[in-house]
C-alpha cells in the first residue's frame, strides 16, 4: 500500500502539481484520528493506516492531494509563516479542485431549503410512478424529470465553486464491461452531472481497478447515486426473470442481457429528450461544472468500443429496458435531511 501511495504520488505530481514537488518519506500512521499529516521539517507524509478500510481507495487519493498542497505551499511557494490552512493553501486547492478543509476529506455539503424542496417533490412523483397504469406511471416519471430540468435550470446563475462535489458509484472492479459503461453515459447525459472512469487500487487485493466519479451539485449527486443503484438491481432482476420465462440455463447471456437494459433505458431518456425541446426549458450545460471537473481531471482520455455481434439476449434487454419506469427515489431521514433510497439487493 505505501508502494502504491508513492506511485499515485508521482501520478498527482504531475497531474496537478507539473512535476514541482520532490518526493518526501511516505507512510502509513497509526493515527486514526488524523487521516494525513505533511511535516515539513522531517519531509515526511503520513496516511492513517485505517482510511482506505473506513472510507475507499477515493478517500486516501484526496487526503493524500490535501498534504501534497501543503507541502507545494511550504516547499514551492516558501509560504511557511501563513496558516496551515491560510489564503495561500487555499487558493493552492481551489485552483486544483482539492478540498481544502482539515480532513481533507471530498466534503459532503447540506442540501439546501430549496435543493430539499425540490427533492421532496421529485419523491412524491416517482412514488406516482409506481402505479400499475402504465400510462400514470409513465407521466410521473417524465414530470419528475421535467422538475428536475427547470430546478438546473433556474438555479445554475446562483452556484459558485464551492456548489459542487463527488461521489464514487458502486466497488472498484477490474474490468467495466458495456452495460456500466453505458449506464455511466446515460447519467452525464441525463442527470445533470460529469461522469468519468478513475482508477483505483484495491489494497486488500493487492490489485487495480477501476470506479465510477461523478461530479455536480449536492441533490443531482444524490439522484446520480440513486439512478446507478436502482438500474443496476433492475437489470439484475430483469435479467433473472428472463432466465427463468426462457428457461435459460447459466450465466452465458448475462452481460449482452443487462448491456441491452442500458441501451434500452439510455433510448428511452434519449426521445424523451427530444422531446422536451419543444418546450421553453433549454439545457445547454453547466459552465461551472465543466471547469471544476477539468480542474480535478486536467488530462482526460476517451476511448471508442465497437459494437460485436448481438445476441437474441440483447434485443431482448433492450426491449425490457424501454419499459423501466424510474420511481420511489428520495425519502426524509432522521435529520431532516432528504436522501435517496438505496436500491434492494437481490
Amino acid at each position: 500500500m505505501v508502494r502504491q501511495i508513492g506511485k499515485t504520488y508521482d501520478d498527482l505530481n504531475g497531474i496537478h502539481f507539473k512535476g514541482r514537488l520532490r518526493r518526501p518519506a511516505i507512510g502509513l500512521s497509526g493515527d486514526s484520528k488524523q487521516l494525513g499529516r505533511w511535516t515539513y521539517t522531517t519531509r515526511t507524509l503520513e496516511i492513517a493506516r485505517t482510511l482506505y478500510l473506513n472510507h475507499g481507495w477515493g478517500a486516501v487519493v484526496e487526503v493524500l492531494k490535501h498534504e501534497m498542497a501543503h507541502q507545494f505551499v511550504d516547499e514551492v511557494l516558501g509560504a511557511l509563516g501563513e496558516p496551515a490552512h491560510g489564503p495561500e493553501f487555499r487558493r493552492v486547492c481551489e485552483e486544483r479542485a482539492i478540498d481544502y478543509r482539515a480532513s481533507g476529506l471530498p466534503h459532503v455539503g447540506p442540501i439546501d431549503d430549496e435543493q430539499k424542496r425540490v427533492l421532496e417533490r421529485i419523491a412524491k412523483l416517482l412514488a406516482l410512478a409506481e402505479s400499475a397504469n402504465l400510462h400514470e406511471a409513465h407521466s410521473a416519471m417524465n414530470a419528475a424529470q421535467r422538475l428536475m430540468l427547470k430546478h438546473n435550470v433556474d438555479t445554475i446563475s446562483t452556484r459558485t465553486t464551492g456548489s459542487y462535489s463527488f461521489r464514487h458509484l458502486g466497488k472498484p472492479s477490474g474490468r467495466v464491461d458495456e452495460s456500466q459503461r453505458i449506464l455511466a453515459g446515460l447519467i452525464a447525459d441525463h442527470f445533470f452531472v460529469e461522469a468519468i472512469w478513475v482508477p483505483v487500487w484495491r489494497p486488500l487485493e493487492a490489485k487495480r481497478g477501476n470506479i465510477l466519479e461523478v461530479c455536480g451539485t449536492e441533490a443531482n449527486l444524490e439522484l446520480a447515486e440513486y439512478v446507478y443503484a436502482f438500474l443496476n438491481e433492475t437489470a439484475e432482476r430483469l435479467w433473472r426473470e428472463y432466465r427463468r420465462e426462457q428457461g435459460v440455463g447459466g450465466n452465458r447471456d448475462r452481460l449482452s442481457f443487462v448491456a441491452g437494459v442500458m441501451a434500452g433505458f439510455r433510448e428511452k431518456l434519449d426521445g424523451q429528450s427530444t422531446q422536451s425541446r419543444g418546450t421553453e426549458l433549454v439545457w445547454i450545460g453547466d459552465a461551472g461544472l465543466k471547469k471544476y471537473f477539468r480542474k480535478r481531471h486536467p488530462f482526460v482520455r476517451t476511448t471508442r468500443y465497437a459494437a460485436r455481434g448481438r445476441p437474441l439476449a440483447h434485443r431482448h434487454g433492450r426491449a425490457a429496458g424501454k419499459r423501466i419506469v424510474l420511481n420511489r427515489a428520495v425519502k426524509q431521514g432522521e435529520s431532516g435531511k432528504v436522501r435517496l433510497l438505496k436500491a434492494k439487493n437481490g
